[in-house]
């Protein structure tokens, strides 16, 4: 008995020593509207997240061990623990609870993954998200909705985001699956193609001069191909993560044909290919083109939040 409370009371001295060398402040938090609640206690209350719905989120986001898992409101650590110990990857757990904090140090030794994973005690709305590649939620729907801005604003496009039981409002996922009664929402942060993209095209493939018109709200969007007096609708038009794709009639060697494009955007450029679906061009071609940066508009729309 003595040796087992020693163990014990040694371990716990060993946790203390790693938290206080992490940072994690040990005395009561100060207010935080996101944080507290007008009792004085957390928004979010801590319910952990069941094993088989954590390796549900994983598999959907499709963790490896090449992505930086950034849990919001972390609990005991588990989904990031879960990802560095079976699929390589290196998490970063978010929680204003420091109880929960100092048991997530304790599970990271435990599963040997301290090498992979940390965790910090701070408010998910001052975290800087900039460097995750998965983002992993368990919170509420208000929540969820107050912290949807701030994902478009910090996460790179293709960035995947999944969340355990709640939605984010009006934002569509991208898919839904449901766990033993639990409901995971999965989304690819997508990038913003929004405004007036322009280009010349070959003249084996085009007319000269093209303008593209995009609108977006979110993962959707629609558009038109401007060529001279001609304007075309775009058809199947896609967006996954930082990759455009359409489909829009253009004219080839004086008829209408089926003109397919795909590029990777960076900031107002985007770069790919374009050809010919019907096979009019025997190869396909170099796609470059530069937004005017003063006709990008925001896709997100104002989430309505009650507080």
């Amino acid at each position: 008995m003595r040796n087992t409370m020693f163990r014990r009371l040694t371990a716990l001295a060993f946790i203390l020593a790693i938290v206080q060398m992490a940072g994690v402040d040990l005395n009561p938090p100060g207010r935080n509207a996101y944080a507290l609640d007008d009792q004085g206690g957390l928004d979010v209350p801590y319910v952990p997240t069941p094993e088989n719905v954590v390796e549900k989120m994983l598999d959907m986001a499709d963790v490896t061990d090449e992505d930086l898992v950034y849990d919001l409101g972390c609990g005991d650590g588990r989904i990031v623990i879960t990802a560095a110990k079976e699929r390589g990857a290196r998490g970063v757990g978010i929680d204003l609870n420091r109880w929960r904090i100092i048991e997530s140090i304790e599970n990271a030794r435990a599963a040997q993954v301290t090498d992979r994973v940390r965790f910090m005690q701070q408010d998910l709305f001052e975290t800087d998200l900039g460097d995750a590649t998965v983002v992993t939620l368990y919170l509420l729907p208000s929540v969820n909705l107050e912290l949807r801005p701030k994902l478009f604003r910090e996460l790179m496009p293709g960035t995947r985001i999944v969340s355990h039981d709640f939605d984010m409002g009006d934002w569509a996922p991208d898919q839904v699956a449901v766990v033993e009664g639990s409901t995971v929402y999965f989304w690819v942060m997508p990038a913003n193609v929004s405004g007036a993209w322009e280009w010349t095209m070959p003249d084996q493939a085009g007319s000269g001069r093209c303008v593209l018109k995009m609108d977006q709200e979110y993962q959707y969007a629609a558009g038109t191909l401007h060529e001279g007096s001609s304007k075309t609708p775009l058809r199947d038009v896609r967006i996954a993560g930082r990759t455009l794709s359409f489909t829009a009639d253009q004219r080839v060697n004086g008829k209408v044909v089926p003109m397919y494009y795909e590029g990777i955007l960076d900031g107002s450029s985007i770069e790919g290919f374009v050809k010919a679906n019907d096979g009019s061009l025997s190869s396909p071609m170099t796609w470059k083109a530069q937004r005017d940066p003063s006709t990008r508009t925001p896709i997100d729309r104002p989430a309505d939040v009650e507080m």
